[in-house]
């Protein structure tokens, strides 16, 4: 009897876990979502350790090399392939990447992760096939759905994906021929960011224009035209010029005309009149902080007492880790049956984050003089990305709730 009762046990167990494993790879922001909350606080908690001198990195990087990669790299990337892996399904009518393919994705991505940390001990062009074979297999992947589809719109996509790749690549390297990252570090913030100007500004007019309609205002966000077109062009520019020339007053004014046209193109997305929906103000304050982020990084080119700092911080903190919070949250609000509402743990949450930002942008660099105010900002963030994890880990783990 007792025999008999240990195998009912033991089939629940293999049932419960059968259970779990398809609803987590039932469809790509699942898994995804949920590395990218969790190594986003665990990033930060271990670049803090290494910082301060408690840990050592034993990968190719150094300490701050490593803390921008992953953040670039293994954070954005991971939020990247969650979004495309749903994201594309939806465009093209084709059945999802789900269940053991699914599953190897997020194996190549955590693969790459631990080979740059260090823990397969492999050279650096070893690390870099390694970590690099996950973009590549996310832009093949999505290439060849949308061709089948012919969905060549949205090709510009897989073009984004494979410049991010080639930032990756050529950011591996530079630290093997040089030591440490220059331009590449630049070239892979300027992709991101190109990225969120090209999906932010596809998204953002439209969830709040749907959200406009249903509350009966007739002042709606203008449509993509013209100007948005000329918004984006003079962004690769100057985001180009960053990247290739980044001490020339051509670039402080490149980057500066960036900044002001997309401002304008944000402020035809009314965003002021979203203030009573926080899952939609936070992607306007995102890209509010994309086009702060943009200015601030022309400042060092005329002035040398500014440093970079304060510009990627913006851009980084604010800017892609804001957008990526309010697309996970959106997207897995959407496709778990949940309604589109961030509620006060998740607004607290991404409030944290957008105060970190800020708090780390105004502080002079890495010295013991803004030690406690790193550490406060590292915090914040950490606190931040722990409170969404709470709140959206379930939803990723468990079945969707009402119609499909």
């Amino acid at each position: 009897m007792h025999m008999q009762e240990l195998c009912v046990e033991i089939s629940y167990e293999l049932r419960m876990i059968k259970s779990h494993f398809a609803n987590l790879f039932e469809l790509g922001f699942r898994p995804f979502f949920l590395l990218a909350t969790g190594f986003a606080a665990l990033a930060i908690i271990l670049w803090i350790a290494m910082w301060s001198g408690e840990w050592q990195v034993t990968g190719p990087f150094s300490p701050v090399d490593w803390h921008i990669h992953e953040m670039l790299f293994g954070y954005s990337s991971a939020v990247i392939c969650g979004f495309l892996l749903t994201a594309v399904p939806n465009w093209t009518g084709l059945d999802p990447i789900k269940g053991w393919p699914l599953a190897l994705a997020a194996l190549l991505w955590l693969a790459g992760r631990g080979a740059v940390f260090g823990l397969t001990g492999l050279s650096n062009i070893w690390v870099m096939w390694i970590e690099g074979s996950f973009l590549a297999s996310l832009a093949v992947v999505t290439a060849v759905q949308l061709i089948v589809s012919r969905n060549w719109r949205n090709l510009v996509v897989v073009g984004l994906v494979g410049l991010l790749l080639g930032a990756d690549i050529w950011f591996h390297l530079e630290v093997n021929a040089t030591g440490s990252t220059d331009a590449s570090r630049r070239a892979g913030f300027a992709v991101i960011v190109l990225m969120i100007m090209v999906i932010g500004g596809r998204i953002i007019p439209v969830f709040t224009r749907n959200w406009l309609v249903a509350q009966r205002v007739t002042s709606l966000p203008r449509g993509f035209g013209r100007f948005d077109g000329l918004s984006l062009l003079v962004a690769v520019i100057a985001m180009g010029l960053w990247v290739a020339m980044i001490d020339h007053v051509i670039t402080a004014l490149a980057l500066v005309a960036a900044s002001i046209m997309h401002l304008i193109r944000m402020s035809r997305w009314q965003g002021l009149r979203v203030l009573r929906s926080a899952i939609l103000l936070m992607l306007h304050i995102s890209y509010l902080c994309l086009v702060i982020g943009i200015a601030l990084l022309s400042l060092p080119i005329v002035n040398p007492d500014f440093t970079q700092v304060a510009g990627l911080h913006v851009l980084g903190m604010g800017g892609i880790g804001g957008m990526t919070i309010a697309v996970m949250l959106r997207a897995s609000m959407g496709h778990t049956g949940r309604k589109l509402a961030a509620g006060p743990m998740l607004s607290v949450a991404f409030g944290l984050i957008i105060v970190a930002a800020f708090i780390r942008a105004l502080l002079p660099d890495i010295s013991p003089a803004s030690a406690s105010g790193i550490v406060i900002a590292a915090l914040m963030w950490v606190a931040g990305f722990v409170l969404i994890a709470i709140r959206v880990w379930p939803w990723l783990t468990r079945p969707r709730i009402g119609p499909s």
